[in-house]
C-alpha cells in the first residue's frame, strides 16, 4: 500500500490535490473543491475508502465512476457523510478498481450491503459479535445456542452440535425443527406438550407484528405439516418464550438416556431481536409428579399470554429498536470479527489436518453446501457449511454427531466405506479396546433388538384377540 504522504502523479489533479510529506494537518487533504478535511475523513468508512484510494493511486473522479455516482457526492463520503447502500455491483466494481484484497473487500462489505455475510436464503439474520460468540463458548459443557426473531439459529457451541446436530445444517431453524421433523418427536417427551409450547409463541410472534412477512412464511411451513397443523388449529393459547421450562427429552448422543433440561432464555442488548439461549442439564429426581426443581411436572404446558402480555412485548420492542438504532454503528463495526467462518472449502478441509480424511459421500447426504472431512488424529469431524458465496462456516464434532445425522443404510459403496471409517473414529485407537467395545455393542444391540421383536409380538397378539403365552406363564 502507499503511504497517505506518496505522490500519486498527475492523474489525482483531476480529483483532489495530494499534499507534500511536509504539509501540516491543517493543509493536508483539502478535497477537489478546496474544503479543508473534517474528523469524518480520519475515521469510519470514508476514512477507509480514502485510505485505499490512496494506495491504488486512483484519484476521486475514477472512484465515483465506479460507484456510478457524482464526484461531488463521492468527496462527501470520504469526508465522513453516511453514503447510501452500495449495491453488489458496486462493491465489486470499487473492490476491482482499488485491487483491494481478501480482508478489505470485507470490510467492504461489513460497512455496506452485507451480501457476504448473510444466508443465501435471505433470512436477514444479525451477525455474532465477538463478545457474544465468547459468551456462546463459555457455556460449555451446557448447550447454547443464538437465534433471532424467526428462531433461524445464527451461532452454537460444540455441546449444542453435539446434542442436536441439525442447528449445524443450511437454514436450521429451531420452530420448524420441533414442529415437523420426526426426531423430534423421538426425543421431546410429550411431544404434544411441546408442539402447543411452539405453537403458542408462533402465535404470539403473530400478535405482536401480525404483519411480518418472514414470519408468516415460517407459519405457512408449518402448518403444512398435517400434525403441527392440527395443533395450530386446537391450540388457542399464545406464549412468549420456553424460558425457565423444565422437561426431559431422550438425546441420541448420550445413547438416548434421558435426561431432564432447563431452558433459559435471555435477550443480548446489543442484539436485541435474537434469543440467547442456554440449556441446563439437571439431575432429575425420578419424579413423574415434581421436576428436577420441585415444580409440578409440565406446568408450563398451561401458561398463556394475553392480549397486555402482547402490547408490552410490542412496547419493548420498540424500546429494544430505539436502542438499536442509537447503538448500529458499534455493532456494524464489531460484526463477525471472530466468527469461525473461512473463505473456500479447501480452507475448511485444511482444519482436519493433513491426513485429513474427505467424506464427499456423506456429505452428498447431508446437502449441496456442506462438506465433512474426517480428522483421524483428533477423532473429530470438520463440518463446514456455505452459508453464502466466500463464506464457509466450520464446526468440529465428534464422528458420533454425524452418524445420528445420516442413514445407517442404503446407499452405494463409498457411503458405507465412509460409514466404516466414521465407526472405527468412534471406538477406542487400541484395536484390543476395540474389539472389546464392539462386542459391548452388538450385545446391546442384540438386546434392544430381541425387545423390539417382544414388543411386536405382543401387539400382533392384541390385534388378533390371541393370549400372548408369555403372559400365561408359557414359553413363546
Amino acid at each position: 500500500m502507499v503511504t497517505n504522504g506518496q505522490s500519486c502523479g498527475s492523474d489525482d489533479a483531476a480529483g483532489e490535490e495530494i499534499p507534500s510529506q511536509g504539509a501540516g494537518l491543517a493543509d493536508r487533504e483539502t478535497s477537489g473543491d478546496g474544503e479543508q478535511p473534517v474528523a469524518g475523513q480520519f475515521m469510519g468508512f470514508g476514512a477507509l475508502l480514502r485510505r485505499w484510494r490512496k494506495g491504488a493511486r486512483v484519484n476521486q473522479a475514477r472512484a465515483a465512476k465506479a460507484l456510478a455516482m457524482g464526484e461531488r457526492t463521492y468527496r462527501k463520503i470520504e469526508r465522513g457523510a453516511i453514503p447510501p447502500r452500495l449495491t453488489r455491483a458496486q462493491c465489486e466494481s470499487l473492490a476491482a478498481l482499488l485491487d483491494l484484497d481478501r480482508d478489505e473487500r470485507h470490510a467492504l462489505v461489513l460497512y455496506n450491503t452485507g451480501w457476504g455475510l448473510v444466508p443465501p436464503s435471505g433470512a436477514g439474520q444479525p451477525e455474532l459479535q465477538q463478545a457474544l460468540r465468547l459468551l456462546i463458548d463459555r457455556q460449555m459443557p451446557s448447550p447454547a445456542y443464538l437465534c433471532d426473531r424467526y428462531w433461524n439459529i445464527l451461532g452454537f457451541n460444540t455441546a449444542m452440535a453435539e446434542w442436536w446436530p441439525w442447528v449445524m445444517e443450511p437454514g436450521a431453524n429451531l420452530i420448524r425443527w420441533a414442529l415437523t421433523e420426526p426426531e423430534a418427536r423421538t426425543q421431546y417427551q410429550d411431544w404434544d406438550q411441546h408442539a402447543s409450547a411452539y405453537v403458542k409463541m408462533l402465535k404470539f410472534a403473530q400478535a405482536t407484528k401480525p404483519d411480518d412477512t418472514e414470519l408468516g412464511r415460517l407459519i405457512d411451513d408449518v402448518k403444512k405439516d398435517p400434525d403441527a397443523r392440527h395443533v395450530w388449529d386446537t391450540e388457542h393459547d399464545m406464549g412468549e418464550t420456553r424460558d425457565g421450562h423444565v422437561f426431559r427429552m431422550n438425546v441420541q448422543a448420550l445413547h438416548w438416556e434421558t435426561v431432564e433440561v432447563v431452558s433459559h432464555v435471555l435477550y443480548p442488548a446489543s442484539m436485541p431481536d435474537c434469543r440467547f439461549v442456554v440449556i441446563t442439564w439437571v439431575e432429575g429426581n425420578g419424579d413423574d409428579e415434581r421436576d428436577a426443581l420441585g415444580g409440578t411436572r409440565n406446568s408450563w404446558a398451561t401458561t398463556t399470554a394475553d392480549q397486555d402480555d402482547v402490547a408490552t412485548a410490542q412496547l419493548h420492542a420498540q424500546n429494544r429498536a430505539a436502542e438499536d438504532a442509537a447503538t448500529r454503528w458499534r455493532r456494524e463495526a464489531a460484526a463477525l470479527a471472530s466468527r469461525a467462518v473461512v473463505a473456500t472449502a479447501e480452507e475448511a478441509a485444511a482444519q482436519a489436518g493433513t491426513d485429513g480424511v474427505p467424506l464427499s459421500a456423506i456429505s452428498q447426504v447431508l446437502g449441496p453446501d456442506t462438506q465433512l472431512t474426517l480428522a483421524p488424529d483428533k477423532r473429530t469431524v470438520v463440518w463446514a457449511v456455505e452459508e453464502a458465496i466466500g463464506c464457509w462456516s466450520v464446526t468440529h464434532v465428534s464422528p458420533a454427531a454425524v452418524i445420528s445425522r445420516v442413514p445407517s443404510s442404503g446407499q452405494d459403496d463409498s457411503y458405507l466405506s465412509e460409514m466404516r471409517q466414521l465407526v472405527r473414529a468412534t471406538l477406542p485407537a487400541d484395536p484390543a479396546e476395540a474389539t472389546v467395545r464392539i462386542g459391548q455393542l452388538l450385545d446391546e444391540r442384540d438386546t434392544e433388538q430381541r425387545v423390539l421383536r417382544d414388543v411386536l409380538h405382543a401387539i400382533q397378539e392384541s390385534d388378533t384377540g390371541e393370549p400372548d403365552a408369555r403372559e400365561v406363564g408359557q414359553e413363546p
